[in-house]
């Protein structure tokens, strides 16, 4: 495992791309598995997420070409096996993605209990209460089971929880069920809606994407397509937090302005001075201000991957500032380790934080236990005074490429070690 060593207390400012959205490139690779044909994405992002969901489909039959570039092609004219690979599984959440093209293509689906984030917190009900409307049924084994005897068949389902990765899952079996089924209470986030478009793409016929119902035209046979995925507006925000949070200024391009305006909003209520011109999204040097409360909400509201950064955010603003969680509570437990670099933060429960602001922090040594806080502890150690080290880095590394370039490119004293 690497740490990144950090010398703090320097003002971050310049220009960046980001490319694909973390979040929709998993379920699009999913996706492919539904065709022999082949398929095209372009703009994926390079991180190591997307390598593991790779060799997630070469392990089942697939030919992947193009990992570690941002065009990939894969090709799977015979699924091999119906259990991914247990180890690969456990390193990803967006594994379960998987179940339903394993359900299409081969009539079960072996899971291990998939990994991520707070696996242990995360439920995935929701997937298989969609799948088994579609026909599937549990198999009494080790971690999850399903098969589906008369194949996929389309359904009419409301979703207990608006799970992004649930909607995904029942999309990605309802596309490949011959018939209309309807999903009811369904996530709106714009890689929900990229889905939606590249299953379109594949011959399935869906509308209401980006709305709590969509109507899928499951088809017998889908086609192989090509996709250009949509900027990752989580990482245009991470970045646009970390020059806020050092008092500089940057260009981040790529992003599409509808999937900024809530960034936008959110930086705004902290004062700082930023903008959208198309897919430009520019932060200027500014004075922080509280911002009362923040609340993370379903989309359009704030997205929870952001929270972790703003709490840090807080801590550089003039007031008090009430962060509220109610999704994930383990974020803000990571950011506890914040009080050790001296931030005055008042931990309520497991899902609120009261930070109260502006507080000099001083380096240490930091724990990156999941992607998103790693990512605000890093923008911590940027502001900070002396020198911090975080690890794992390649735990921030599984949603964020070419991150060590990135942060020197800005004129951050970074250094793998």
């Amino acid at each position: 495992m690497s740490s990144l060593r950090i010398k703090g207390g320097r003002r971050l400012s310049g220009a960046l791309s980001v490319e694909g959205n973390k979040n929709a490139a998993l379920p699009l690779l999913a996706a492919c598995l539904l065709t022999s044909d082949e398929c095209v994405l372009h703009n994926m992002p390079r991180i190591s997420d997307v390598e593991v969901m790779a060799q997630l489909l070469v392990d089942l039959g697939a030919n992947v070409q193009g990992v570690g570039t941002t065009t990939i092609r894969v090709t799977c004219p015979t699924v091999i096996k119906h259990q991914p690979n247990p180890a690969l599984v456990g390193r990803l959440r967006g594994s379960v993605l998987l179940l339903g093209p394993l359900l299409a293509r081969t009539g079960r689906a072996e899971l291990a209990p998939p990994g991520g984030d707070f696996p242990a917190r995360r439920s995935i009900g929701t997937h298989l209460e969609a799948l088994i409307a579609m026909g599937a049924r549990q198999v009494e084994g080790p971690g999850h089971i399903l098969e589906t005897p008369n194949g996929l068949t389309p359904t009419s389902i409301y979703l207990y929880e608006a799970s992004v990765t649930g909607t995904e899952t029942a999309l990605l079996a309802a596309a490949a069920a011959n018939g209309v089924s309807e999903i009811r209470h369904a996530a709106c986030e714009p890689h929900v809606v990229e889905l939606c478009e590249f299953l379109k793409t594949l011959g399935a016929g869906i509308t209401g994407g980006g709305t709590s119902t969509i109507r899928v035209e499951g088809v017998p046979r889908l086609h192989g397509g090509t996709h250009t995925l949509w900027g990752d507006y989580i990482e245009a925000g991470s970045w646009a937090v970390v020059a806020a949070i050092t008092g500089g200024e940057i260009d981040v391009r790529g992003a599409r302005p509808e999937d900024m305006e809530v960034v936008d909003a959110v930086l705004k209520r902290f004062n700082v001075q930023c903008s959208i011109d198309h897919n430009l999204f520019r932060v200027e040097q500014s004075k922080l201000e509280a911002a009362g409360r923040i609340t993370t909400g379903l989309w359009p509201g704030f997205p929870s991957d952001l929270i972790s950064l703003v709490t840090v955010l807080a801590t550089q603003a003039e007031g008090r500032t009430l962060v509220h969680d109610w999704m994930y509570e383990l974020r803000l437990f990571a950011l506890e380790q914040l009080s050790g670099m001296r931030a005055d933060l008042f931990l309520c429960d497991p899902h609120r934080i009261i930070v109260t602001g502006p507080r000099k922090l001083y380096g240490r040594t930091l724990d990156s236990r999941d992607l998103r806080s790693g990512m605000s502890l890093i923008a911590a150690a940027l502001t900070a005074e002396g020198e911090s080290r975080v690890a794992p880095l390649e735990t921030v590394e599984r949603g964020y490429a070419q991150l060590v370039e990135r942060l020197q490119s800005l004129g951050a004293m970074v250094e793998r070690v």
